[in-house]
């Protein structure tokens, strides 16, 4: 009769040895930016935690609005006086605590991220000298740091300002996205697809957004019913504080947009899919964070084997 076969449930010296554990890839990231770098922090650094093969350390050199333009004007007023802080310490939430120098000398940064205003995006006109400018002052100050340029992304239908350019969010999409291209391959950099990500959502979603006219719920007062955002990636109107005062955002990400930005940031920083990410979230639906996931990847271009 044949002995029986115990298992034991640990691994023989020659599985050990044979198996492969994913060696730990650990990133110093700054971002030199604005709210649309900002909101990256809202669900990357929790992403990175939750998997068994990344770390991150995230620190920002940001301004609302701040188009690449300003950010060289800012330099070049710190180099006149060195105690012109500009960026504010978002860790210690302490105000104008921070040049570009002394961001760029905190740490041995991995990566630097540059990106230009939103506003601005669409148009090519308004990259340079200023990105060459900042590309070069990373260079001298975090000589071993890989410079990224963050793709930003185009209004939703209802941002009035679109009807002031006379452009649709997909003309300023395609604007946009050509002016990144342009400027990444000009500077020798490569591009974080954000705008890509948030584009082919947009059009591939099961749920896809209908645009609203946004001048009928200009005066609506809470309790007042929001109109139907089903399938938006952007904020569009809400209640805000105490007052429930009526807020009208068209061009920043709400919880979709930033989980969806952070995927991709996740497979382009860690070159890992999204599969390596274990953390949960109530604020998407599973199965909506799921098809967030599965853009990341497709879009970034990096597929789970």
């Amino acid at each position: 009769m044949a002995a029986a076969v115990i298992s034991t449930g640990t691994l023989s010296a020659a599985e050990a040895e044979n198996k492969v554990t994913p060696e730990k890839k650990s990133l110093k990231v700054l971002t030199i930016g604005n709210s649309f770098s900002n909101s990256v922090f809202v669900f990357l650094p929790k992403m990175v935690k939750s998997t068994d093969t990344c770390e991150i350390l995230m620190e920002r050199a940001a301004i609302g609005g701040c188009s690449l333009k300003k950010h060289w004007d800012l330099v070049e007023q710190s180099e006149k006086d060195p105690d012109f802080k500009p960026y504010d310490d978002y860790t210690n939430r302490r105000k104008n605590v921070y040049s570009l120098k002394d961001l760029l000398q905190k740490h041995k940064y991995d990566i630097v991220t540059i990106q230009q205003a939103s506003h601005d995006s669409w148009k090519k006109e308004t990259y340079f000298p200023y990105a060459q400018n900042l590309c070069d002052y990373v260079r001298k100050y975090c000589p071993g740091a890989k410079i990224m340029m963050q793709q930003t992304w185009s209004y939703r239908a209802d941002d009035p300002r679109l009807e002031e350019w006379k452009i649709t969010p997909d003309e300023m999409y395609q604007k946009l996205r050509s002016a990144y291209a342009e400027a990444a391959e000009k500077l020798g950099i490569e591009l974080i697809p954000t705008g890509d990500a948030i584009d082919y959502a947009r059009k591939n979603q099961k749920h896809k957004f209908v645009p609203i006219e946004w001048r009928k719920y200009m005066d609506l007062k809470y309790p007042d019913p929001l109109p139907d955002q089903t399938g938006s990636l952007i904020n569009g109107f809400f209640y805000r504080g105490k007052d429930k005062k009526l807020m009208h955002d068209a061009f920043h990400l709400n919880k979709r947009g930033e989980y969806l930005q952070a995927c991709v940031w996740f497979v382009t920083l860690f070159d890992r899919p999204c599969s390596d990410i274990k953390m949960k979230t109530t604020l998407l639906d599973k199965d909506d964070a799921a098809f967030m996931r599965e853009v990341a990847d497709k879009i970034a271009g990096k597929k789970d084997k």
